[in-house]
């Protein structure tokens, strides 16, 4: 990205109507593993423009941020995906619940803080899923590690498998 460019939510493939399903992947690609969800949703952006993931839309920012809740609006399901230098093993799998978060901003949330926020607003949220992709570096200018690129392969295939399987996630 050029200096002074200003980076906007990538919105890839969206109707007018919202697919019953939404990958949001965020982070931040300056920042070595943090680029693990948008890197997948590139990854599944590819696979659309083939015509696989029907009923999918796509989203990449570098953080969820309240305005994010109306991408929430009119969706079944939504997965966030995300490097985390905690998780176990090289991805996890959870269920997001909605939370009151005592000190959200206008500058960053949690998936369940969001949720939180999208069921004040409009009542219960969709059913919400953390896709937690293991990250070791995250170094400002440092590229992907090779760590980090194994457990993004192996997150992907899962995410795909639980997409095609019946009934999808």
């Amino acid at each position: 990205m050029e200096a002074g460019a200003t980076r906007r939510p990538h919105r890839l493939e969206m109707q007018s109507d919202p697919a019953p399903t939404l990958i949001f992947g965020y982070g931040n690609p300056s920042r070595g593993d943090d680029a693990v969800g948008p890197l997948l949703v590139e990854r599944l952006q590819a696979l659309q423009q083939a015509g696989d993931l029907p009923g999918v839309d796509l989203l990449t920012d570098f953080q969820l941020q309240i305005e994010h809740v109306l991408d929430l609006r009119g969706r079944e399901r939504v997965v966030f995906v995300d490097a985390a230098p905690d998780t176990p093993g090289p991805f996890s799998w959870e269920r997001v619940f909605a939370i009151a978060e005592p000190a959200w901003t206008t500058h960053s949330l949690s998936p369940g803080g969001l949720a939180g926020v999208f069921r004040g607003l409009y009542g219960p949220p969709p059913g919400l899923y953390l896709l937690a992709i293991h990250g070791a570096c995250f170094e400002l200018g440092a590229g992907l590690s090779s760590t980090a690129q194994s457990h993004l392969d192996a997150a992907v295939g899962y995410l795909l498998a639980r997409l095609r399987s019946p009934g999808g996630i």
